[in-house]
């Protein structure tokens, strides 16, 4: 499945993407990490002991009874196993004799020479002699080294196998003498292929298959309207939320993500662990993320039951998150600040300048927080939806004054309008999306009833006025014009387009075959007003071109022309691109990438109930 998506702009990415190289900033950096994941989970089990003391058990004692019953079972078993060894020999011996079969001498010999009588009595054996003697025939050079290895690693506290480093085996900036072959040739070819253009973008899709979650980094060339996957990045975490960053991070420490980083090309990826990553996108095959936000797992506990049965609750931190990251925002109109929502209910405003931990916390929900929007006129506003019912706008500058707004389900995606950064669009559980003005409490501008079941993926156009796209779990998707002007075509003001009756239409239904919807977005850049990201639960990536339906290109030009912008490119010829992951029984002559036609999506039309 594809939890979400996300546009990297035309230009903003390499032309040549670099490969990884791990350097002694990277290995000191991973060292460190492990060290301080080791360290919390000690501290957690030490937690967990000192709790099953409290409630009276004591997991020494328990541990050392089982241990003691283990053996007392094992020696039962044993005697047994001898006894009925016994009698079946007796048995055998006496079989058409009549009397026991008298011991043989050499058997007992054997049995005598090999201690085989106390064979099972020993659990392991270790041998000291060969040790010795293989320590014997080492010189002193060897038997040197061996012992400062053994120094070294021991000499680390908290750490796995000592350091990361002490796993190489040639010496520092030494190369292995037995390979001959130069692979700077076939490295060098294999960056040729992975060229982006300045015309190209890439799409981010945060997917997880058979247990494994990573980032697959798509490639849409649309000149040739050719979609593929570029290269991936390996999660350690189911992802739930992505985030383009345009911002030159402070941390990129190895010298691929230092040059790579003056591009500003990274995402930042939200996932059930409570921590953030933010990842370079223009390094190939990355081992590491280039900063993590958060991710302490140390956060005290407090109890909310009591016996056995009672659940345990991490507490809200200041600094960092202490449960799943579900929503991301950037805001761009100051770069280094990026809020993130998470399921345990509190808002954290970040500077990427300084990683280590939040700059703000908020909390004006009292459930998950499902979403986050910055608003493009007033950067320093912030709307947020959660799982209370509740939508939320407040000055990050003042957050005591919070504007609520009530809805009838939990809140799914919040956006505001990039044409009117007064409205406020708000999907919900129950298939509804609703219209508010953020800048005063009121009832909804309008609604739309637009789906039979969760509005879980929703998307306001950056460069068509009033053009609306929604998903969700009914496995389809449709495109809406909220605004009388580009529906119409004719001139008036905005107060009339908001009284007027009727005027909110879906444009066009479709089912993309992509399962139940998560995702969908549209493009960034100004001359692709008509493409749409969609993913779901299928695993695959759609891309939408609304130009190829004649209702939705009517609305776009009438809806263009009336802001003053200029006419959209030419038609596609294909309505829908996706590409599948398929097995190699259904793979077509393609290689797997599926193109699935359209109609002109009139009879699709129907009117939006408007309260």
């Amino acid at each position: 499945m594809i939890s979400s998506l996300a546009w990297v702009p035309k230009g903003a990415s390499k032309e040549v993407p670099v490969r990884f190289k791990m350097t002694d900033e990277d290995f000191d950096r991973i060292q460190a990490n492990i060290s301080s994941r080791l360290a919390t989970s000690k501290s957690e089990l030490e937690a967990a002991q000192m709790e099953l003391a409290a409630d009276g058990a004591s997991p020494e004692g328990n541990s050392d009874a089982a241990g003691a019953q283990m053996v007392k079972n094992k020696k039962k078993r044993k005697g047994q196993s001898k006894e009925n060894a016994a009698a079946a020999g007796a048995t055998d011996g006496n079989k058409g004799k009549g009397k026991a079969t008298e011991p043989n001498p050499e058997d007992e010999a054997i049995i005598k020479e090999f201690a085989l009588d106390n064979y099972d009595d020993e659990d392991e054996v270790e041998n000291e002699d060969d040790d010795e003697m293989a320590a014997e025939d080492m010189d002193d050079s060897e038997q040197a080294k061996m012992a400062a290895a053994l120094a070294s690693n021991s000499a680390e506290d908290g750490a796995l196998f000592g350091t990361i480093q002490s796993l190489k085996y040639h010496d520092k900036g030494g190369e292995d003498p037995f390979v001959t072959q130069d692979d700077k040739v076939e490295e060098d070819e294999e960056l040729e292929e992975a060229m982006i253009s300045v015309n190209d973008n890439l799409i981010l899709a945060a997917k997880t298959e058979d247990d494994i979650s990573h980032i697959e980094v798509y490639l849409y060339e649309g000149g040739e309207d050719n979609l593929f996957v570029h290269h991936d990045i390996m999660l350690p975490s189911f992802p739930l939320c992505l985030e383009w960053l345009n911002f030159p991070l402070p941390s990129s420490t190895t010298e691929s993500s230092s040059l790579a980083s003056q591009t500003g090309n990274f995402v930042a990826v939200g996932m059930f662990d409570p921590e953030i990553e933010i990842w370079n996108l223009d390094v190939l095959d990355p081992m590491y993320p280039d900063a993590i936000l958060g991710g302490k797992a140390d956060a005290p506990k407090v109890a909310l039951g009591s016996g056995k049965k009672k659940s345990r609750l991490r507490q809200p931190h200041p600094h960092y998150h202490v449960d799943a990251v579900l929503c991301l925002s950037w805001n761009r109109a100051h770069p280094s600040l990026l809020a993130s929502g998470s399921a345990d209910t509190t808002i954290k405003l970040w500077d990427l300048n300084s990683p280590d931990q939040a700059l703000r916390s908020f909390q004006p929900h009292h459930a998950k927080v499902q979403g986050l929007a910055w608003n493009s006129k007033q950067p320093e506003v912030l709307a947020s939806g959660a799982y209370d019912k509740r939508a939320c706008v407040f000055d990050t500058r003042a957050p005591d004054a919070v504007m609520s707004f009530k809805l009838s389900a939990d809140v799914e995606v919040i956006r505001w309008d990039p044409f009117r950064p007064e409205r406020l669009l708000v999907s919900t559980e129950d298939g509804v999306v609703r219209c508010f003005d953020g800048t005063a409490p009121s009832a909804p501008l309008f609604t739309l009833h637009a789906h039979d079941g969760a509005v879980s993926a929703m998307d306001m156009s950056p460069t068509v006025p009033g053009l609306l796209v929604t998903g969700s779990a009914d496995r389809t998707c449709k495109v809406w014009a909220t605004d009388v002007l580009g529906a119409t075509g004719s001139s008036g003001t905005a107060a009339a387009a908001d009284a007027a009756s009727g005027d909110r239409r879906c444009l066009v239904k479709r089912d993309l075959g992509l399962g139940k919807v998560f995702s969908a977005t549209f493009a960034p850049d100004t001359d692709d007003a008509c493409r749409v990201a969609v993913a779901g639960d299928s695993g695959s990536v759609t891309v939408w071109h609304l130009d190829g339906n004649d209702t939705v290109k009517q609305y776009i030009r009438g809806a263009r022309s009336q802001a003053g912008l200029p006419d959209i490119r030419g038609t596609f010829e294909k309505e829908f691109l996706t590409m599948d992951t398929v097995s190699e029984d259904d793979e077509d002559d393609d290689g797997g990438l599926g193109v699935m036609m359209g109609g002109d999506g009139d009879e699709d039309e129907d009117e939006a109930m408007e309260d």
